[in-house]
């Protein structure tokens, strides 16, 4: 790993999103130079699916031999920014190091995503990279080799990384934009302003959620890549090093490290390669499902789109069930697999297939078709998906009533 020097003894850090994961892995390795750290977050209390707040990272920071001042500061507001801004300077007696970590994150086509998810993601992201910028750039301005590193991609322009979660792309690729117009404009006072990106999947609780479960760690590195990466960068001369878009194991080879083994969570495992880079989210999808992880983003598991689900249910069709149910239902499924559906339990034994039913249907359902799998896998109730807006009825309701029989029986399948 990226050996510590010495270099950040004394520094200032302000580092949003930084209560766990990357944020927290660049405070920690910081704090072992001796560094001030301030970590600038939202989490007081536990939460029970995500470890850690800020009060758990301050202590570790500290015990790692920094000092620490835990802010609570949504990043999404301007006074408790300035406010946070305010108390570091008094406390440490300015900033050196402005670490722009915190991101929100929603893998949703457009449909899926209403203006509360888009409106978060742009905050956070975009208008929240910015804000922390351009509040601590008048101390930065006054330190002897000021950074700013903002935890955002390359831009990448192919459209594979925009057409499956165009929000999310537009608010994370903001960030970047703060990279490639601050570098510019702040290179004559000599501030250095780059971006940090992993080549792979960094196992994170964030990671661990869009995989669908901790199966996916073993295609994944730790956080300390980054961190020791993110070292690298910032122990660099501000005034010549910047505007630079940055892949995590390229910053540590120049250096010399070859061993990225190290840093995988498995030893061996075949690494998953994290978005924006040069695999399309289809690819990233298909190795997370070989390697048996869930992913809980766009499409199904393995890339197999809709007809996965249809071909178990195909199995499950009956007269018993014709009889239970008798309607026609068509589902019209957008996202990343758009498509049009329909199941006929009205007929026969019953039938499926690709298109509009050519009788015509008795309630037709929309809805994205990530949600779709995961209503009939059982991991979403109908009745919610309907009351949060995700599904919209048309046609017989009692018949949608009578479909949540065959979900329940799905549930196991799938």
């Amino acid at each position: 790993m990226a050996a510590n020097t010495g270099v950040l003894a004394g520094k200032t850090l302000f580092i949003t999103g930084a209560s766990r994961g990357i944020g927290k892995a660049i405070a920690l390795k910081a704090a072992r130079d001796g560094a001030n750290v301030v970590i600038a977050a939202k989490t007081t209390e536990p939460h029970p699916k995500l470890p850690g707040t800020i009060y758990t990272a301050a202590k570790e920071v500290e015990d790692a031999g920094g000092k620490c001042l835990p802010c609570v500061v949504d990043i999404r507001s301007e006074d408790q920014v300035r406010k946070a801004v305010e108390e570091a300077v008094d406390k440490f007696g300015g900033i050196d190091i402005l670490i722009n970590n915190a991101s929100a994150i929603s893998l949703t086509g457009t449909q899926s995503t209403g203006m509360k998810k888009y409106d978060l993601m742009m905050n956070i992201n975009g208008r929240g990279t910015y804000l922390c910028s351009h509040v601590c750039l008048p101390y930065l301005l006054k330190s002897s080799n000021p950074h700013i590193l903002n935890i955002s991609p390359p831009l990448n322009m192919n459209k594979d990384w925009f057409k499956g979660h165009v929000a999310y792309t537009m608010a994370k690729y903001g960030m970047s934009m703060c990279v490639l117009g601050m570098a510019e404009e702040f290179k004559p006072e000599g501030v250095a302003v780059n971006a940090l990106w992993p080549r792979t999947a960094i196992y994170t609780a964030a990671m661990e959620m869009l995989g669908g479960g901790d199966e996916v760690s073993k295609q994944c590195r730790k956080p300390e890549i980054m961190s020791d990466a993110a070292y690298v960068m910032l122990t660099k001369d501000s005034k010549s090093y910047t505007g630079h878009f940055a892949i995590d194991d390229e910053v540590l080879s120049a250096e010399g490290i070859k061993d990225m083994e190290q840093y995988s969570w498995v030893k061996g495992s075949k690494l998953l390669p994290d978005f924006f880079l040069d695999v399309d989210a289809n690819t990233l999808r298909e190795q997370m499902s070989e390697g048996g992880a869930t992913p809980a983003f766009g499409g199904t598991a393995g890339g197999a789109g809709p007809a996965k689900t249809f071909e178990a249910i195909q199995s499950m069709l009956s007269e018993d069930l014709v009889g239970s149910v008798g309607g026609v239902f068509q589902f019209n499924l957008s996202g990343t697999d758009e498509s049009t559906w329909f199941i006929d339990l009205k007929s026969g034994a019953g039938s499926l297939g690709p298109g509009e039913p050519p009788m015509g249907a008795d309630c037709t359902m929309s809805m994205d078709t990530a949600d779709f799998e995961k209503m009939f896998g059982g991991e979403l109730k109908p009745v919610a998906a309907f009351m949060s807006g995700k599904l919209k009825i048309k046609g017989d309701m009692a018949m949608a009533m009578k479909l949540e029989k065959l979900m329940n029986k799905m549930s196991p399948k799938l």
